[in-house]
């Protein structure tokens, strides 16, 4: 329950009380500033309340991106502010303070002059504050510190007339705007793919709205959209022509599903940290869910495909890695930096070109373009060309914006902040043996050029990489080049991360070691050996996902116990090098599949553990619009 205070008298015809009902406030009426502030009092903390002028105006829409969006601690709209109980002390200054500033006025001013009708900002002794009480409050918390958001309302009226004739034409003005269309036009995320925008947005906002009016939240169709997932991965994994054309229809549903959750949390302003973590983890769970059962079906046909479909989740995992830490290492600039580069400007001036933009956007193989084009091929071909597809498409799309990034790293006139450090730090996944080598290169690495982190995690990657790849299943040189990996692993990270190139660390480190792990499976020519292999990249893939999520929704990163308890991105490449060194293939299946379990389970149930315990406890709720991923 939340509570709202109208300040002043209700003025009659008004729809302003129903309004606030219907967006689940309790109304009450307070007719000057110290009745505000008593009714603020013996409001129960736990609760939202808002104070809102008894003479607005304007669409119900406005008062709900204003009062009720959860992601903010305090908000505000012309003649209406709301506080969540993390900032109820504040409100309850700001509105003392009035109190204070009103009581004042009338005392200098003598008995008779009377109090306005609503109050606001501390005036000087003898004057009469103006404005509303909601807008004073909002100016009296911006003084203290506590800026309240202020949403962008378009074209939605939201005002406080000061006459009957400003009154009328303030009405007039919210009659002329329909108010619902504009609620469902918002629903649509501001930026996104070309398939998504002009093939699945057009009709679902209105599923979305149909949610919504029916009670279901975006958790419910999130869910929904995982399991429409799945099952499409179960019809691929029968691997027949009607089960494969079923997957494909049954994908391109689960994708639907996918845009709605989040038009239905725009919509209805349902944002919960919750419901952020699930829809991007079920995103991850969805598409390489529906990779495995493209290689069952596959199989079950003759055509072993696992080696692609290990190395297409690498790929766009890897890719996910690049955009995210990129992205971390830039979250701090402003904008007198964010543009500097030859780069930037260019894509700004293609960014005026209409069709460049779809172009772009298209290119890079955003979700809606890449499960149109798996789903479609599915249908229609076969697993191994889907496979190759998707390679193909996402390698270019991974060059290209890999390649636009470094140019703009390169020409960028920015500092790295503290913040980014740790954020690129936490994104290493650093080891108990990496992280016990940094501390003793230490002074060997604030030696060295500024480009010393990137290269060196290059080279450590590709002597690992490269070495299990050409050099067949076991023998003692992957186990040489793997010590070799933890060695520059430990320098690459024995200093801050803040280079103009070191967000290319986490990236590196990732490939090295889901490749590491592909090239042993795949030279292992055994039975089970690339299922298992698929299944331990999975459970580290999801691990390095949950890490990003908690860091964007700025959270800790997972604890340090459990990087440890899973030896690193160092400490399981080493382990994995030696075990194919010592085991014939089928026991390095059996101790893939050992580790993979182990992993998953400790993950998940940290992660988990977290994710409830910091929704229950009432963590701010996030809503990334992010890039298209």
């Amino acid at each position: 329950m939340s509570t709202a205070i109208l300040t002043g008298q209700p003025v009659p015809g008004s729809s302003l009380e129903a309004d606030l009902r219907s967006l689940g406030f309790d109304v009450r009426i307070a007719s000057d500033t110290a009745a505000a502030e008593a009714l603020l009092a013996e409001v129960p903390a736990g609760q939202r309340v808002a104070v809102v002028d008894a003479r607005f105006v304007g669409h119900e829409h406005a008062l709900r991106l204003g009062l009720t969006d959860p992601r903010f601690p305090l908000a505000a709209i012309p003649g209406a502010v709301t506080a969540r109980p993390a900032a109820r002390q504040a409100l309850a200054r700001a509105m003392a303070r009035e109190n204070t500033a009103v009581s004042g006025s009338a005392a200098a001013q003598g008995p008779a002059s009377g109090e306005p009708a609503a109050g606001g900002t501390p005036a000087p002794a003898g004057t009469t504050p103006t404005g509303t009480l909601a807008d004073r409050i909002v100016t009296a918390l911006s003084a203290d510190g506590s800026d309240p958001h202020r949403p962008d309302l378009g074209s939605l009226v939201a005002t406080v007339p000061d006459s009957p004739q400003a009154r009328n034409e303030a009405r007039q003005a919210a009659d002329a705007v329909d108010g619902e269309a504009v609620r469902l036009k918002s629903a649509v995320k501001a930026r996104d793919g070309f398939f998504t925008t002009y093939c699945i947005s057009p009709y679902s906002r209105y599923i979305a709205r149909w949610c919504a009016r029916r009670g279901l939240t975006p958790n419910q169709v999130t869910t929904a959209s995982l399991i429409t997932a799945l099952i499409a991965a179960a019809c691929a994994a029968t691997g027949t022509r009607p089960g494969f054309v079923a997957a494909g229809v049954l994908l391109l549903a689960s994708f639907v599903l996918d845009c709605t959750d989040g038009q239905l949390a725009r919509y209805s302003l349902q944002y919960s940290t919750l419901g952020a973590w699930l829809d991007a983890t079920f995103d991850r769970a969805k598409e390489y869910a529906y990779y495995a059962g493209l290689a069952l079906g596959a199989a079950r046909g003759g055509d072993d495909v696992w080696a692609l479909a290990l190395g297409a989740m690498v790929l766009q995992t890897c890719r996910h890695v690049v955009d995210f830490s990129f992205n971390e290492a830039n979250a701090d600039s402003t904008a007198a930096t964010a543009n500097t580069s030859p780069t930037a400007a260019l894509s700004d001036r293609l960014d005026s070109v209409g069709w460049t933009v779809w172009v772009r956007r298209m290119i890079v193989l955003p979700i809606g373009e890449r499960w149109a084009m798996i789903a479609v091929l599915t249908a229609l071909t076969t697993p191994r060309i889907t496979f190759y597809a998707l390679l193909i498409g996402c390698a270019f799309a991974a060059t290209y914006t890999t390649a636009g990034r470094v140019l703009r790293a390169l020409t960028r006139k920015a500092r790295r902040t503290d913040r980014a450090a740790r954020a690129l730090a936490d994104l290493t996944d650093t080891g108990p043996l990496a992280e016990r080598l940094a501390q003793a290169l230490k002074a060997l690495a604030r030696r060295l050029p500024g480009f010393t982190a990137p290269a060196v995690a290059l080279l450590g990657a590709a002597a690992v990489t490269a070495t299990a790849a050409l050099t067949g299943f076991g023998g003692p040189w992957p186990v040489l080049a793997a010590l070799l990996y933890v060695l520059t692993s430990a320098l690459a990270v024995a200093r801050p991360l803040k280079g103009p190139l070191d967000w290319l660390v986490p990236p590196f480190l990732r490939a090295a070691e889901y490749g590491t792990v592909l090239a042993l499976a795949a030279g292992a020519e055994a039975n089970g050996v690339l299922p298992a292999a698929y299944g331990l990249v999975a459970a580290v893939a999801y691990h390095h996902y949950d890490t990003v999520y908690r860091i964007r929704g700025d959270a800790d990163a997972p604890p340090p116990w459990l990087v440890r308890a899973i030896g690193g991105h160092e400490g399981r490449t080493l382990a994995v090098v030696v075990l194919a060194a010592l085991l014939t293939a089928s026991q390095f299946a059996v101790a893939l599949t050992v580790i993979a379990v182990a992993v998953a389970l400790l993950v998940l149930f940290e992660s988990i553990r977290f994710w409830v315990a910091a929704h229950r406890g009432g963590a701010p709720a996030v809503h990334d619009e992010g890039e298209p991923a």
